[in-house]
């Protein structure tokens, strides 16, 4: 028996394989990133840091017209108190 033509039948298969190899590659998920809590945090806490302004110039002028008119008062209580938060609060972040 002899069988002609069949360079077609070929071209077939082999453009099955072709589509094969692409509609797995269609298939493929795509990468996904999770962060976690602690960098949830962080960003948050960058975020939050870079909306602040950074002078204000309420309190500047404040204390501005209570030094120039000799009525700026130092408590060394509060000073303290304000230390600490910022120790705690670096303990934090």
């Amino acid at each position: 028996m002899k069988i002609n033509k069949t360079d077609k039948v070929l071209q077939v298969y082999n453009n099955m394989g072709v589509n094969k190899a692409n509609s797995n590659k269609n298939k493929l998920g795509k990468d996904e990133i999770e962060f976690s809590e602690r960098a949830k945090d962080y960003q948050f806490a960058i975020n939050k840091f870079k909306e602040l302004p950074e002078i204000r110039m309420d309190k500047v002028d404040k204390l501005k017209k209570e030094v120039e008119s000799g009525n700026y008062n130092v408590e060394g209580r509060k000073i303290v108190e304000k230390i600490y938060e910022g120790i705690n609060f670096d303990k934090k972040v």
